[in-house]
């Protein structure tokens, strides 16, 4: 018999364990995010961290304007989903922490 057809495999339980594994690395890049931010250093890392910050918030803002004009322009309801404002904030502020950290030198290197 095809595996296929026995329910061993399907696309439905393929695209559920990508979205457990999306919704896994979602939950730790947010509590990495907090404790790189609460972890003190020297004066190289703060500027990392707060320039990475800075823009990560500047993200975060321009969709939830995004957001707020689409709504109006369509003459609907705001609706705002958290999972999805989480999960953007915390790639955007490791991508930028990463191009950061490439520009300004590892900060982790001396311990």
């Amino acid at each position: 018999m095809d595996p296929v057809t026995q329910g061993m495999f399907t696309w439905e339980n393929f695209f559920l364990i990508l979205f457990g594994l999306f919704l896994l690395g979602s939950i730790l890049l947010d509590v990495a995010m907090v404790v790189s931010l609460m972890r003190v250093g020297d004066e190289r890392r703060q500027l990392i961290v707060w320039k990475a910050g800075a823009f990560t918030l500047l993200v975060t803002v321009l969709t939830q304007i995004f957001d707020v004009v689409e709504a109006v322009v369509r003459a609907q309801k705001l609706q705002s989903n958290p999972f999805i404002d989480l999960s953007v904030t915390a790639v955007t502020y490791f991508v930028v922490l990463l191009v950061l950290k490439k520009r300004y030198g590892d900060f982790e290197r001396g311990k």
